[in-house]
């Protein structure tokens, strides 16, 4: 879950804030990277077809809803300033997506900007999301999906499927019960865990945990796995802490086998089962050759436990001699905790992208926390957009445009202060730049990149 449709962009609030920012400042333009980025440096960022390691592409079906397995409609909370409505980057969006001439929003320009959109979208057909790719400069991008649909196709588009529901299979209502955004979350994941059930044609769960481990956990995973999915996302943060701890196989299948027919676990009961089906969950993941993509930021949500989703929490996890063969992705990596997630990096099967931040972070922002990563482990870096439907004419395409150009400002930024420092040379910092926006990822995910 990140970037929701549920942020409040009310197509007449975005009518009204936009003229009225047009009215001040004349034609907005995208925000000018901060000074200090090296022109060559910057051109040559600018070229690279990257891999995108984090989004929530739609497909061309009507309705489509399998974009997010958590989506946030309905769940309040406080939009921060790169996506309210009052933006003017949104009009530079709009000018580099759809040529959209004009310097405001008002009604009969809207209708035209609608219009517009409309004839892409028609225009291309199935072809569209691989339009958008090609449009913001992105080769390959891991949907994280629910399923993939129409126009969502290898090689450009791979699946990343989530793993939330598989860890929950007993009732929920308890767990629920801890904060009103969980009582709309966590239903959302019994749904999901029955369709999990249903495309395995079970119409209820195993009695025992070694059944539901070999009839229903593997087995889904193993035909995501064949259905192209390349990595498994964790949305836990949302739903507990990632403090993840060593289980027993003989605690977690008394608890299974207790709760299986009914009632309602303890919250340390099913923290124990929960703990033992992540590592479970993981160590398959690993040995299918699929890595692990786990949510770690500070929203959103006003219910929602920042102090939860530290990466540091994860760290017993990452070191667990059974999941050395299991890579890791701190997706979104880590928000106000990027430094705990830089010292997660020293471990061998860790990695980080920047998605989300490079969203909802200022370039400069975003280049600190980069330079921090990059003078460290630079091989483990990755981009990444979270390019998601953020509203009424606000599709998935505008957050893969905003997010590719903050995140490629941000990384020449970056590069460009560790050049000036003498921390790199300028052909090494050209590399890192390749590194991070798309070699990193081709060699995790196994993607055969020329």
């Amino acid at each position: 879950m990140d970037l929701p449709r549920v942020v409040p962009f009310a197509v007449a609030c975005s009518i009204a804030a936009l003229a009225a920012t047009s009215a001040c400042s004349g034609l907005p333009g995208a925000r000018p990277a901060p000074s200090g980025a090296d022109p060559q440096i910057t051109a040559l960022i600018d070229r690279i077809r990257a891999v995108d390691n984090h989004g929530h592409a739609n497909s061309v079906a009507p309705g489509d809803s399998d974009f997010d397995a958590l989506p946030l409609d309905g769940i309040p909370f406080e939009a921060p300033v790169a996506i309210r409505p009052d933006n003017p980057v949104w009009l530079a969006a709009y000018r580099a997506l759809y040529q959209y001439p004009h310097g405001d929003l008002s009604p009969a320009h809207l209708t035209d900007l609608r219009t517009t959109m409309q004839g892409v979208a028609r225009k291309q057909g199935e072809g569209f999301p691989t339009w958008v790719l090609d449009q913001v400069g992105t080769e390959v991008a891991l949907a994280n999906r629910i399923a993939m649909g129409p126009g969502l196709a290898p090689p450009r588009f791979r699946w990343v499927s989530y793993a939330d529901a598989l860890m929950l299979p007993l009732s929920t209502k308890a767990e629920a019960a801890g904060s009103p955004d969980r009582e709309k979350l966590y239903p959302l994941t019994a749904k999901l865990l029955r369709r999990y059930l249903a495309d395995l044609t079970l119409a209820k769960l195993p009695g025992t945990l070694d059944a539901y481990l070999k009839t229903v956990v593997t087995p889904t995973l193993e035909a995501q796995r064949k259905g192209g999915c390349v990595a498994v996302k964790f949305e836990a943060a949302y739903l507990r802490s990632l403090d993840f701890d060593e289980a027993s196989a003989a605690t977690a299948s008394s608890v299974y086998a207790k709760y299986a027919g009914g009632g309602e676990p303890s919250h340390a009961e099913y923290k124990a089962l929960q703990d033992f089906l992540f590592r479970y969950i993981s160590h398959e993941a690993g040995r299918l050759g699929m890595a692990i993509h786990i949510h770690s930021f500070e929203g959103f949500g006003n219910g929602y436990r920042t102090a939860g989703a530290d990466p540091l929490l994860l760290e017993s996890a990452f070191i667990d001699p059974a999941l050395q063969q299991t890579n890791f992705v701190i997706v979104h990596g880590g928000g106000v905790f990027a430094a705990h997630t830089g010292a997660m990096l020293w471990k061998p099967n860790v990695y980080a992208d920047i998605s989300l931040m490079s969203i909802t972070y200022p370039v400069a922002g975003l280049a600190g926390v980069l330079r921090g990563w990059l003078t460290r482990f630079p091989e483990k870096v990755l981009f990444g957009s979270d390019a998601s439907a953020l509203g009424p004419d606000l599709g998935w395409e505008v957050g893969a445009w905003l997010g590719g150009k903050n995140g490629r400002a941000a990384l020449a930024l970056a590069l460009s202060q560790m050049i000036g420092a003498g921390e790199v040379s300028r052909a090494r910092a050209e590399e890192i730049a390749t590194m991070v926006m798309r070699t990193n990822a081709g060699k995790l995910y196994k993607l055969g990149l020329k």
